[in-house]
């Protein structure tokens, strides 16, 4: 019998989780913006963007181009095309430069189109950076939080493992029956068991975080305290989330003015000088210039123009109707967040109460074991309520920091 103890006793042995580093929040929030492809597009959009705003300056500037045509129509026995018409034939070479003129304020209009997109890309680019902090932050508080278990479940091993020593040697002095010798060796088992499946969790999770961050690596390391806390909200409007309702509505007003001036007068320059011929009469004199100004002005179009204001009319009420709601379920949730915060702190303040009974059930159990006062079954349950207790201490700590993550996230 003692030999079969002594199997079950070292199959009861805790595998111990080495860890190789030691890495904190902040570690993986710089690999996961440093890795992210969504934000280098948005940079790159950015760049793109500004090579508009050369590409508008460059579009007024004079247009050169060369063309050359060249057209012989020759009359073979009385059969050819009519010389009145042909002239025989067409010989040209050109260099035509043209300019359109625009105004200032025409101009000032265009590049104001390009900035507010680059404000929205840039607009965007923050709510995704948010987006991708909380995302991070929220998976690493998981595996903070089995780490935190995992730890525990240790410390409750090591003090099984030391009462097991203490009672397999007052079973052998028939102090205890081997029974509940072996009622204590199935808690331990559990114990074990739990322990494992702990490991398990946190390697996946962890893993998980190494997914998320861009981190190509399978090993296994320590986190430290995420550092998480609270910090004040700043006024709905002046956040990166309603700034975008902002960017929407300078755009709308900017599409009117660019409406205004598809119906301004356009005017247009055109210089050319070169060789034009139908080598019929003294071909060598016909090299030459010639230049001009067209003026187009809009007279009539339908009434187009009045139903382009009407649809950004139309879009302006949309902005407001997404803005009004997004006002509305902002503050809701925040009141929400908020609520959910003030009872996870209340309950954990219940909780560390019932630790402390707890502990102080478990070293009076403790001793009364050593002496061989103690039921079995009293131990047992007061080693399995005190890991309930702290297994349910650490999942509301945990939801504790991941409510303040979700309020954090608004503040930017």
């Amino acid at each position: 019998m003692k030999g079969k103890l002594l199997i079950i006793v070292s199959f009861l042995q805790f595998s111990i989780v080495s860890f190789s580093q030691n890495y904190s929040l902040d570690h993986f929030l710089n690999q996961a913006l440093s890795n992210s492809p969504l934000l280098k597009d948005y940079q790159n959009q950015v760049q793109s963007n500004l090579l508009d705003s050369q590409k508008i300056l460059a579009t007024y500037r004079p247009q050169i181009t060369g063309n050359s045509v060249n057209v012989y129509a020759p009359v073979i026995g009385g059969f050819g095309y009519d010389q009145a018409i042909s002239n025989g034939g067409n010989f040209s070479t050109l260099v035509t430069a043209n300019k359109t003129l625009v105004s200032r304020k025409n101009l000032q209009n265009q590049f104001e189109t390009i900035n507010l997109l680059n404000q929205s890309v840039k607009n965007t680019a923050k709510i995704s950076e948010q987006e991708l902090k909380k995302s991070i932050t929220a998976q690493y508080i998981t595996a903070y939080g089995d780490l935190l278990q995992l730890n525990f479940n240790k410390e409750v091993s090591d003090l099984l493992h030391k009462e097991e020593a203490i009672l397999k040697d007052l079973t052998q002095k028939n102090v205890y029956r081997q029974t509940d010798y072996l009622t204590f060796l199935v808690t331990l088992q559990q114990q074990a068991l739990q322990y494992k499946q702990l490991q398990i969790q946190f390697k996946n999770d962890f893993a998980q975080l190494n997914y998320l961050s861009g981190i190509s690596d399978t090993s296994t390391v320590s986190l430290e305290d995420p550092g998480i806390y609270l910090v004040q909200l700043p006024d709905i409007y002046n956040s990166v989330f309603f700034r975008q309702y902002e960017i929407d509505s300078m755009k709308l007003k900017n599409n009117r003015a660019t409406i205004d001036f598809s119906y301004r007068p356009k005017a247009n320059i055109v210089v050319d000088g070169g060789y034009s011929s139908s080598l019929a009469y003294q071909a060598y004199k016909n090299f030459g210039t010639s230049f001009g100004f067209s003026v187009t002005v809009p007279i009539y179009d339908g009434h187009q123009r009045k139903l382009q204001y009407s649809k950004i009319d139309i879009a302006e009420r949309t902005r407001n109707y997404y803005k009004n709601f997004f006002t509305n379920q902002y503050h809701q949730q925040i009141a929400q967040l908020t609520q959910q915060l003030r009872g996870t702190e209340e309950l954990i303040g219940q909780i560390n109460d019932q630790i402390r009974y707890s502990e102080s059930l478990i070293n009076v159990n403790g001793k009364l074991l050593e002496t061989g006062d103690a039921k079995i079954a009293d131990f047992i349950i007061s080693i399995s309520n005190y890991l309930n207790a702290k297994n349910l201490l650490t999942q509301n700590n945990i939801m504790r920091l991941q409510i303040i993550n979700q309020i954090n996230y608004w503040n930017r």
